[in-house]
């Protein structure tokens, strides 16, 4: 109902930005988005408003808006005691694209300006969204704990809503009880897999590997993929300590070998340990494809496959190097490493994880890493 009130296009524009922060804009994403195509193109907000137009710049930005760095009018002939307009300059600064040096320099402007005066707002709640924004920028910040961090904060807004208020905190209770069970979830998996018992030496982070979940996709009904993706993410990271930490050179050959094969018959030459690591990643990844072929009717195990191998072999590449003392130049370590930080492993999974309609131009697209991975 008060998305569809009849107020100012600027009131609007503040309704939005405060239900994004406190982590209730995913519940109403249509009417965000038909009142933001409104704005965008009947209301013109005066350029002389700094904190309006930069509000404007960074919501429409962030909606996939076309906007130019013009639009946020002449910063520099804004009065340096105006905080509540530098800071909004500060956050759509970090939405700027390739070669926009008008925002760069606008972000250098902001952020000593706001420097020099943090302490000299009398406005508390202002001050702490300073504060907070000169530590990591809004941009850059993990939805979730945004969430949880600004519901405390906008309580002291001395105009804040009551009502919006209430339900941010009925909502974020909501959605961490499902995160919750979520976690349950993949608990009873990892004590399962017995990998924190028989593998000593790697990382048991189960908490932390959900957590990274939680950052991709917070809203409720993705569950699967964050049950699913703290497999993959703990199954990386067990992986990953095999090649850096543990295995021998001819062990880690041996278990890029059986990867690369993708059969349960040919554990029969690893160690214990690497049988206990391969038979958990056949299984969940294995798990995967079964899903989407039986929901979908797409045979992904190719795709999932192929990255994990690539995987593997980049691993594989960094043991060799470490033992034998080669120091790998630049361009070498980067034309690896860009496989080996897991990314692409890890968003190729992703695509299917997150129940889109798989397309074959998309399965095409998977045979090679598009740029944009």
């Amino acid at each position: 109902m008060m998305l569809n009130e009849n107020m100012a296009p600027l009131d609007k524009l503040e309704l939005i930005d405060t239900s994004q922060r406190l982590g209730l804009a995913y519940l109403f994403d249509d009417e965000i988005k038909t009142i933001l195509q409104s704005v965008y193109e009947h209301t013109h907000i005066s350029t002389l408003d700094l904190y309006a137009t930069a509000l404007q710049f960074r919501l429409f930005r962030q909606h996939g808006f076309k906007l130019s760095q013009d639009e946020h009018g002449n910063f520099k002939t804004c009065h340096t005691e105006d905080l509540k307009g530098l800071l909004s300059l500060f956050e759509a600064s970090f939405l700027l694209e390739e070669g926009e040096s008008i925002l760069e320099v606008a972000r250098e402007f902001a952020t000593v300006s706001l420097k020099n005066h943090t302490q000299l707002s009398k406005d508390q709640y202002l001050s702490m969204l300073i504060n907070q924004s000169l530590e990591i920028p809004l941009h850059w910040r993990m939805l979730r704990f945004e969430s949880r961090w600004f519901i405390d904060v906008y309580e002291r807004k001395h105009d804040m809503n009551p009502l919006l208020l209430q339900f941010a905190k009925l909502n974020f209770n909501i959605v961490q009880a499902t995160h919750l069970e979520d976690l349950k979830d993949a608990a009873r998996w990892w004590r399962s897999t017995c990998l924190g018992e028989e593998l000593r030496f790697a990382r048991d982070r189960i908490v932390e590997n959900f957590l990274w979940t939680v950052g991709v996709k917070f809203e409720p009904e993705f569950e699967y993929f964050r049950r699913m993706s703290t497999k993959v993410n703990s199954l990386i990271t067990i992986i990953d300590d095999i090649y850096d930490v543990h295995g021998t050179l001819d062990e880690l050959q041996q278990f890029t070998d059986v990867v690369e094969r993708w059969d349960v018959n040919a554990i029969e030459q690893l160690p214990q340990y690497m049988k206990i690591c391969f038979l958990s990643l056949y299984n969940s990844i294995n798990q995967i494809a079964l899903d989407v072929l039986r929901e979908q009717g797409f045979h992904i195990m190719p795709f999932l496959k192929k990255a994990w191998v690539d995987l593997c072999k980049c691993y594989l590449l960094e043991a060799k190097w470490y033992y034998s003392g080669y120091t790998p130049s630049l361009q070498e370590y980067i034309d690896n490493a860009w496989i080996s930080i897991s990314a692409p492993l890890i968003l190729v999974h992703a695509y299917f994880l997150l129940k889109t309609p798989i397309t074959d131009d998309a399965l095409k697209c998977l045979n090679e890493y598009p740029d944009i991975i």
